[in-house]
């Protein structure tokens, strides 16, 4: 998505006389000296126009404070009128706008909801940072695009998402200020933080409509595990462990479910475990992954799934590349990293595979860019 070019020069915050009617809202935004007594004074000047306050927001800014105001005016006032007064008392109305009285919430609690909400749909990000900012639009634009200097004085602010894409602000009616662009960046700090909290269990559905839910493995599924061991075929034992072994020793069953430096990640079906993978740290950025799928469950998404979510899991934790071992002419660990949504490359001579994990799956390091 392109980003829209806005006006070099912003239109004047304080609008011709317009009466308004009974049922009119404004927002007011204005910069004070911080001292005893300069809020007092222009709430007594609004009391006096019989204008009505609804709510209000203090923001430190540098050299005082920028109150944030919701009033609803008396009838045949004009924002111009209402700028007058308020320099009448030596304060600057940097701002009026239309305002709703549903947006009377408490910031902190707003907020949050708007935090629940992004994190039961990513794809909402935008809508909540705009929700967030009061900002009039928020745009989706590539990372390569978002121009993090480009402010335009104080209107426009860009925070990146991913290692691909950032969200691009703007608002016409009031520069950003400095408190709200922080809360801004600890909103989409936590979605980052819960994006990256993989140690809940997820959910996959395989193409047969069956569930499975994808979580870590404990000593205490042991037995689940055996099993899923004798219902594999010799084949697909060899493919897993590259020797004709037929059965696999318990001894090594606690190993496979906890390994030293590694985890391990079930599928499971009601009680049964029908898949299981692993992830080993490597050197580096590099880590190795490895899946074991019952015979009856093949070709129907476990290892699809089982494979997408250890590269999340790979990914929160730093790592930007798998490595499998495909046993030559088989090309079933390279296809199913292509359908998990990774980016293998051709193995090679040795067997080794080398899969990198895309961008959109590290975790950001909260802030503006």
């Amino acid at each position: 998505m392109q980003v829209v070019d806005v006006p070099e020069t912003w239109p004047t915050p304080v609008e011709q006389e317009v009466e308004v009617t009974d049922a009119t809202t404004w927002r007011l935004r204005i910069r004070m000296d911080d001292r005893p007594g300069m809020l007092a004074r222009i709430a007594i000047r609004m009391a006096d126009l019989e204008c009505n306050i609804l709510g209000l927001t203090v923001l430190p800014v540098p050299g005082g404070v920028l109150d944030e105001i919701v009033i609803r005016p008396a009838t045949g006032l004009t924002k111009e009128q209402l700028v007058r007064a308020i320099q009448d008392e030596g304060c600057e109305c940097s701002a009026i706008a239309d305002a709703d009285v549903r947006e009377l919430v408490d910031a902190s609690a707003a907020t949050l909801t708007a935090a629940s909400r992004a994190v039961d749909d990513p794809s909402r990000y935008a809508d909540v940072l705009r929700e967030v900012l009061a900002a009039d639009l928020v745009t989706v634009v590539p990372l390569a695009e978002a121009n993090p200097g480009r402010s335009e004085g104080g209107h426009r602010a860009a925070f990146a998402v991913d290692g691909t894409t950032a969200l691009v602000a703007r608002r016409r009616w009031a520069p950003f200020v400095q408190l709200e662009l922080a809360r801004a960046e600890a909103l989409l700090g936590l979605l980052d933080a819960v994006r990256a909290d993989v140690s809940r269990p997820a959910v996959a559905t395989c193409s047969n409509g069956a569930a499975l839910v994808l979580r870590q493995g404990l000593p205490g599924d042991t037995d689940a595990v055996a099993a899923l061991h004798e219902r594999c075929s010799a084949q697909t034992l060899f493919q897993r462990y590259h020797t004709g072994m037929r059965t696999m020793p318990r001894r090594w069953l606690h190993r496979l479910l906890m390994p030293p430096r590694g985890m391990s990640l079930l599928a499971v079906c009601g009680h049964e475990v029908v898949g299981l993978g692993q992830l080993i740290p490597g050197s580096g950025e590099l880590a190795e992954i490895s899946l074991l799928v019952d015979d009856a469950w093949q070709r129907k998404g476990v290892g699809t799934a089982l494979m997408a979510r250890l590269a999340v899991i790979a990914a929160a934790r730093g790592h930007r590349r798998l490595m499998a071992v495909s046993l030559p002419g088989r090309d079933g660990i390279f296809r199913t990293a292509v359908r998990a949504g990774l980016a293998p490359q051709q193995p090679e001579e040795e067997g080794l595979l080398r899969i990198d994990i895309p961008a959109h799956l590290t975790p950001r390091v909260p802030g503006r860019i």
